[in-house]
């Protein structure tokens, strides 16, 4: 194993192997128990994409809601799903596959189009460029905008779909999707949430569809594997302590070293972990 492969491996905390029912029991416990010890939410929110994560983050939720519920035989707590296009959606026929797999207790659409668009040309008369992946990144904090008022309006916590192989890489927008309460796939390789969800009988599609955040106007439905430089399955490998060809350990250890600021909170005179002297 290479030196700084065992501290990545640490740090996200990714076992090699999974007992999918298991994770999925653990995941489902650590949203009810939240829920139980802060009695003053009584909702999930969480955005649906129809991506393999944020179906998976949002079964589990609603698995954690139906049970909170029986136990206390009363409908209490409710999961709210909200879709967030920006304007029409390419792949809008498997977020809809997902809602129904998941089954929300309620559903919203806040299409962010003409949030973001406002923002572009408020901050483009202010003298800025605001090039595509200026764009792409103003949208996923115009979705959080919506998801945490539907939270607020909803005594709510706003689920995440982060997982390990990703946040190795930062791979998400800091204040955007990686600005929530609670990520219940934090540990997870892309591999073992495939896992999970086969567990689970979701739609085959779901999670053999090619990732992609589709943030760029330019470049609709880019194929995460293309923006990150590496693919999953070596990104897998790698965080289950597997060997992988010399040129993606190498990116990969470069993105998680460049990143490290997405996983952390924003820094005080206290914090010295990003010294290297």
């Amino acid at each position: 194993m290479r030196p700084l492969q065992s501290q990545i491996i640490a740090d996200l905390h990714v076992q090699p192997i999974i007992d999918p029912a298991l994770e999925i029991r653990r995941s489902v416990d650590f949203l009810k128990q939240y829920l139980k010890h802060n009695p003053q939410y009584k909702s999930y929110v969480i955005a649906i994409s129809g991506g393999q994560d944020s179906t998976l983050a949002g079964k589990l939720a609603k698995i954690a809601i139906d049970e909170l519920n029986e136990k206390t035989d009363k409908t209490n707590y409710q999961l709210i799903a909200v879709r967030q296009p920006y304007g029409i959606q390419l792949d809008a026929s498997d977020a809809l596959s997902a809602l129904d797999f998941i089954q929300p207790d309620q559903t919203l659409t806040t299409n962010i189009k003409t949030a973001t668009d406002a923002m572009t040309d408020a901050l483009r008369q202010g003298g800025l460029i605001v090039d595509d992946m200026s764009r792409g990144s103003i949208k996923p904090k115009m979705r959080m905008i919506a998801q945490y008022a539907v939270a607020r309006e909803n005594q709510g916590v706003v689920v995440g779909t982060d997982h390990a192989a990703e946040a190795f890489a930062g791979f998400f927008t800091k204040y955007g999707d990686g600005g929530t309460d609670i990520n219940p796939l934090w540990r997870l390789n892309k591999r073992q949430g495939r896992q999970m969800l086969q567990s689970l009988s979701a739609p085959t599609a779901l999670y053999e569809k090619i990732p992609t955040a589709d943030l760029e106007d330019d470049r609709p439905q880019l194929p995460d594997e293309i923006a990150l430089g590496v693919t999953y399955d070596h990104i897998d490998d790698y965080l289950e302590g597997r060997p992988v060809p010399v040129t993606a350990a190498v990116k990969i250890e470069s993105l998680y070293l460049a990143s490290a600021h997405k996983r952390h909170a924003p820094l005080t005179l206290y914090d010295t972990w990003f010294y290297h002297s």
